[in-house]
């Protein structure tokens, strides 16, 4: 069979979560109720920390770009799910799926490091509280969401670069609801396994490193909190950290178990069902651990629907 290369693919097939037409309405309105509540959250999250000065504060400044980052993480995959499940196309044209696969890892990688970021701010708001805002200075805040920012531009960029030089049969059905690398480095035709082996690598590197330094912080942090001899005051500092721990716990757990799941089945079907608990479930989910566990947002919020009202 002739290969193709990529640039002469016109458009490839998303497949989606199910074949069967009678499911599609449950799917449409399903993921469009996930995403409109992703985004409202998310939204109300940005909005009360820029119209409350009490919370315009490193950590809240670190959240709202948190909250930016899953808007654009949802936005990256469920509108083209929608569109084709309503027009009942399942095509998506060749640019569209390399400008998906460039921002699902720009936004997927952001989420990564800003919670590396905001480990560390938590870090050193318990550890040392007397440098807080001296390190934590608004300059030094806003270098570390740049770095994360082009950081996360690197990695998208690489692994557009390296779907751009597979080449392909005819084949082009993905069996997912939106172009996953690994899914595609599957269809190819060429070999893959330098770009497997980079990709691995890359991976390591910008998910391992954060997770590394979440987990370094989060030791210096308990160790600190253990050395308070009040009670109340190991609950007060185990408390301005619990949300976050909360986010990790979910962003990295899903992101695992999606991981083995995918090694255990061969199926690739129940591979792109369960990556919806952390393309979709996550980012939903993460305004809601703030708001209802975090008092300062929620007398925010309080407040911003009282003046409005």
């Amino acid at each position: 069979m002739e290969p193709w290369n990529l640039t002469a693919v016109s458009e490839f097939l998303l497949l989606g979560l199910s074949d069967d037409p009678e499911l599609e309405p449950i799917l449409f309105g399903l993921f469009l109720s996930l995403y409109l509540v992703t985004l409202l959250g998310n939204l109300l999250i940005i909005l009360t920390v820029s119209s409350d000065s009490h919370l315009h504060t490193p950590m809240y400044f670190f959240l709202s770009n948190l909250s930016l980052a899953d808007i654009g993480f949802s936005t990256t995959t469920i509108p083209k799910m929608l569109v084709n499940i309503q027009t009942h196309s399942k095509s998506i044209t060749y640019a569209g799926c390399l400008t998906q696969v460039s921002f699902f890892f720009l936004f997927g990688c952001l989420d990564n490091l800003l919670l590396a970021v905001m480990a560390y701010d938590r870090f050193v708001a318990i550890c040392h509280p007397l440098n807080y805002s001296v390190i934590m200075n608004p300059c030094f805040c806003r270098l570390l969401v740049l770095m994360s920012f082009f950081g996360s531009l690197l990695e998208s960029q690489i692994h557009c670069l390296m779907v751009s030089q597979l080449t392909f049969c005819t084949n082009v059905e993905i069996h997912h609801f939106f172009c996953d690398a690994p899914q595609l480095f599957h269809l190819a035709c060429s070999d893959t396994s330098i770009h497997t082996i980079l990709m691995y690598f890359i991976g390591a590197i910008f998910g391992g490193v954060p997770l590394s330094g979440i987990l370094c912080s989060y030791a210096r942090i308990i160790s600190s909190i253990l050395r308070i001899p009040s009670t109340g005051r190991k609950y007060k500092a185990f408390s301005t950290c619990s949300s976050h721990l909360l986010v990790v716990c979910l962003f990295y757990g899903t992101a695992i178990g999606v991981y083995l799941s995918s090694s255990i089945s061969s199926s690739l079907r129940k591979g792109a069902v369960t990556s919806v608990m952390y393309t979709v479930v996550t980012p939903m989910l993460n305004p809601f651990i703030y708001n209802l566990r975090n008092k300062d947002i929620k007398r925010a919020l309080w407040g911003m629907f009282s003046r409005t009202v």
